[in-house]
Formats: C-alpha cells, sequence, structure tokens
C-alpha cells in the first residue's frame, strides 16, 4: 500500500478510510492463525478479566503517538476495568534506561524488572518495527506473561507474531492506524463499563 497524501483531502474522504482501516482488521494467534474478530476481543477481554482476578498487572506501551494511545487507554481500564494497568513512559524512567542500555532494551528492561509470570503486556505499534516495543513483548512472553499486539503497516511486520493475540490493521497512514488502535482498545474497556452498569 503506497503512502497518503492528504493535502486537500475532504473529510468525508477521510471518515470513509477510516471505516475501511478499522473494517480491514485482522487477528492472528502466536502461530499466525486467524481468528474471528468478535471471538479475539471476547479473547482479549477474557483474558483482562482473568488478569483482575488474579491481582496480576497490565502493561501499556508505546512510541510517540501510540504512548499517547497507551496512556488513554490505562486511563479506562483502572477507571472502568478495575485493572492494575500503568504504563512505562515515565520520562525520569525511561529516559534512565535509555541511556544505560538503549532505548531498544528500555522498555524490556523496566518489564524484567516490574512483570510476573501470568501479567499483561499490551504492545502498541503503528509499524510494527519498533524494537523498544517488540524486545519488551518477547520479554514478557520469556517471563511467561500475555501479550496483545496492535500493529498496522505491513502484515509481516515483527510485532505481529509475537503476541498471544495479533490485531492488525490494514493502512501506512499513521493517524488512521492510531484512531484504529484506540477504537479496539476503548471498545475493549467499554464492554467492562457495560458489565458494571
Amino acid at each position: 500500500m503506497a503512502e497518503i497524501n492528504i493535502t486537500g483531502m475532504a473529510l468525508a474522504a477521510r471518515l470513509s478510510e477510516l471505516h475501511s482501516t478499522i473494517a480491514s482488521m485482522q487477528v492472528t494467534d502466536l502461530t499466525a492463525n486467524a481468528l474471528d474478530t468478535e471471538a479475539a476481543i471476547v479473547k482479549c477481554l477474557d483474558m483482562l478479566r482473568d488478569l483482575r482476578r488474579r491481582n496480576g498487572s497490565l502493561y501499556l506501551i508505546g512510541n510517540g503517538g501510540s504512548a499517547a494511545v497507551a496512556s488513554h487507554s490505562v486511563t479506562d481500564f483502572v477507571n472502568v476495568g478495575q485493572l492494575r494497568a500503568t504504563t512505562l513512559h515515565d520520562s525520569s524512567l525511561i529516559t534512565c534506561m535509555a541511556n544505560d542500555f538503549g532505548y531498544e532494551n528500555a522498555f524490556a528492561r523496566i518489564l524484567a524488572t516490574l512483570a510476573r509470570p501470568g501479567d499483561a503486556l499490551i504492545a502498541i505499534s503503528s509499524s510494527g518495527k519498533s524494537p523498544n516495543i517488540c524486545n519488551a513483548a518477547a520479554k514478557v512472553r520469556e517471563l511467561g506473561g500475555i501479550v496483545i499486539t496492535l500493529s498496522g503497516f505491513a502484515p509481516d511486520n515483527p510485532l505481529r507474531v509475537l503476541g498471544n493475540i495479533n490485531i492488525w490493521l490494514d493502512s501506512r497512514d499513521y493517524g488512521m492506524v492510531e484512531i484504529g488502535h484506540q477504537f479496539v482498545l476503548h471498545n475493549v474497556a467499554d464492554r467492562f463499563r457495560l458489565e458494571n452498569t
């Protein structure tokens, strides 16, 4: 898919593109087997319910706009999901780890200390190629945790094979992918909210 030039693009066209991006969602498991989208969202919800029952921790990570998606989602997961959820991009902590161990290892280093077997990570990367996000996902798997990935861009991106559940959007537009990821995570959090009403 070619890069998209949005100069002068009408709002209706962007809305149509957003719809197409979200509708393009594909979900796979650890062995790259395709999963039904609704069944996969329900499985994510079940994993998070079990995490809450066990008093486990949920970590969310991303870079740039994906970090903002992670932060927003933590708010929803703590507030309506009653999960022990947090991001890992506190400026002092992440810059310390990046300085001492390299940015590509920063999240993995933090998780090596904080994450316990059975904890969960939601790893968000529009391109699916960010080494720090991929390394963190691999670390949580190594520690016996659960990984959910959200990515876009190339269908064979490296992050897409690291999660128990891998959610991929068929777009190379950062904005569309980020909004799509926020939509997916909000959908999961909203189901917690509906359970509590």
